[in-house]
């Protein structure tokens, strides 16, 4: 197999393939009139039934990744006797080193054996690292069961690519942004939750309502969901057809023709994450702007609680229930996303500077810009609300439009990376992850040196700088974007003119 083209054909695949069944009768492909093994074909209620339950495993997800973070702190010290700021910093944030390491072989599989059989794979080592962590009693051993869920996570790579699978380009960004509203609620409801459990029964009930949940989700998973992978379902069929007709001609137009065996195709596959991240410049500078901008969600975890029990004198509980607001703020955005996006490309596809009637990804970026450039002054005013001893309404204020500005600038990322990248949309979404997922555990452990040598107001500041620094980076994207692709082998054939 050739190293330096793809392992599967550009986003237009499908397409091309059924081109190539009209000239070769052996080769195996949906049908243009209506097929019902296809997912572009299958019943919109079915649809957004697989909408539902992506959004149940991302809740689960979201509500055990978040529950602990009001009470890392009493969580470190009834395991280790005494508080250690820094290891209630990594507690939190090592989830997301486990999620870097994970998408490494969640991603590539999904592209061999298909969505179905991984994603079930991945939640049953959720299960067991849940598990693990509620019988956990060492301070060493509850952090690496941390590390080990995390890595189990599949749904934050092939939620999008799934969604990518099911819907046509232009129905895309409303999926994707009522999707992402499940693991906001999560993301509100686990702190509140965990901060009243904790003050009453112990931290450890949480996980084992996290467990509760995550059973569920494999069961439905187990009976609910169909495989949604164009390529992993149109292989199936030419095995199933060369069976019951006996024609060993029979093929895809996916098969590869260097007659390499699976193990060499699957290690192909796993490098394939890092190729098409090196081959892609625009996947390079997105990636780093959503690590930067995803992290400021750990930053504000890690700090919220500090804040409200040191400056505010709060209780866990009401501790907990403060993440509600930036939960509001990110539905919030999520309700604009959902409502614009789509909007937004359709009238930029065909009165934009580049109108062609060509469905463009980069007419997904309008919303980024303005959520990045808003988020600098959010983060100023976190910092300045808590050095100031500002009412506490005003910094609870700052939380909810943070969470607002965070989703504007992620959100419509995801369905430009789907979208630019088509069958190969969870190998670069793996590359996204990973550069987030590393960020996200980095910048939240320099912030408590950080804000100790500058206070809340300056060190906030200074995060904030960093955020205006890379602001102009969609801009750039949404100009240039068109043309950068084209080097690509992944992406110069997502519809654009070369």
């Amino acid at each position: 197999m050739d190293e330096t083209q793809p392992l599967l054909p550009p986003s237009e695949a499908v397409l091309a393939a059924q081109h190539e069944h009209d000239s070769d009768p052996s080769i195996v492909a949906f049908d243009p009139k209506g097929d019902d093994e296809n997912p572009l074909d299958w019943p919109v209620a079915y649809k957004w039934g697989i909408v539902g339950l992506l959004a149940f495993v991302a809740f689960t997800v979201t509500f055990t990744c978040i529950s602990v973070v009001p009470v890392a702190s009493h969580i470190v010290a009834d395991l280790s006797g005494r508080p250690s700021k820094s290891a209630s910093v990594l507690l939190v944030t090592i989830w997301e080193l486990g999620e870097a390491a994970g998408p490494l072989l969640i991603a590539p599989l999904s592209e061999i054996y298909g969505r179905y059989p991984v994603f079930n794979a991945a939640n049953l080592l959720f299960i067991v690292g849940v598990a693990l962590a509620a019988l956990s009693q060492s301070t060493g051993l509850l952090i690496f069961a941390r590390f080990l869920t995390g890595m189990a996570v599949a749904s934050n790579v092939l939620n999008p690519a799934i969604v990518g699978d099911i819907f046509p380009t232009e129905s895309r960004g409303s999926a994707m942004s009522l999707m992402m509203l499940a693991p906001l609620i999560g993301g509100a409801v686990g702190p509140a939750i965990a901060g009243a459990i904790a003050q009453s029964t112990g931290w450890r009930q949480i996980m084992w309502m996290s467990i509760i949940l995550a059973t569920v989700c494999e069961v439905c998973f187990l009976t609910l969901f169909r495989e949604t992978y164009q390529v992993a379902i149109l292989r199936r069929r030419a095995a199933r057809l060369r069976e019951e007709r006996q024609d060993e001609t029979l093929k895809t137009a996916f098969d590869g023709k260097g007659g390499k065996g699976a193990e060499s195709v699957i290690w192909t596959a796993i490098a394939r994450p890092a190729r098409v991240f090196s081959s892609s410049f625009v996947l390079q500078i997105l990636s780093l702007y959503g690590a930067v901008i995803f992290s400021f969600f750990y930053v504000m975890s890690t700090t919220l609680p500090e804040i409200l029990q040191n400056e505010y004198h709060m209780p866990p509980a009401l501790i907990g229930s403060s993440f509600l607001s930036f939960s509001v703020g990110s539905m919030i955005g999520v309700i604009v996303c959902n409502t614009a996006i789509d909007r937004i490309s359709t009238h930029l596809q065909h009165h934009g500077a580049h109108a062609d009637g060509t469905p463009q990804p980069e007419n997904r970026l309008p919303l980024v810009i303005l959520g990045a450039f808003a988020l600098p002054l959010t983060v100023t005013l976190y910092g300045w609300a808590a050095s100031a001893h500002w009412p506490v309404s005003v910094l609870i204020l700052s939380v909810a439009l943070m969470g607002f500005a965070v989703t504007l600038a992620i959100v419509p990322v995801t369905a430009y990376v789907v979208d630019a990248f088509g069958l190969y949309a969870a190998s670069a979404l793996t590359a996204v992850l990973i550069a987030r997922c590393l960020m996200s555990t980095v910048l939240p452990l320099a912030t408590a040196p950080l804000t100790a040598r500058l206070g809340y107001g300056f060190g906030f500041m200074v995060l904030a700088a960093v955020c205006l620094v890379i602001a102009p980076i969609p801009v750039v994207v949404m100009r240039y974007g068109r043309r950068w692709r084209q080097a690509s082998e992944y992406t110069k054939d997502g519809g654009v003119a070369k």
